[in-house]
């Protein structure tokens, strides 16, 4: 019985769309592990983003300065 968390930041994700993530998330293990999706638990958890960092930086001054040009692109 598998029980996937999945963790994302409190900024207005509406129903609809964590219903979309739930469905992807068991179809997924419905399709690759063959798990019953009758027993498959998904639980969203929103993390307010002051509580969430990336990269030693708080959330919120980590986007502030990915959107300088001067400062370098972690993803690139």
């Amino acid at each position: 019985m598998p029980y996937v968390n999945v963790k994302i930041t409190r900024e207005g994700a509406s129903a609809a769309q964590k219903a979309e993530l739930i469905a992807a998330i068991t179809d997924a293990l419905v399709r690759i592990l063959a798990k019953d999706p009758a027993t498959t638990f998904v639980v969203i958890d929103e993390v307010a983003l002051e509580d969430w960092g990336v990269g030693g930086l708080p959330v919120a001054e980590y986007r502030r300065r990915a959107r300088s040009p001067s400062w370098p692109n972690p993803t690139s």
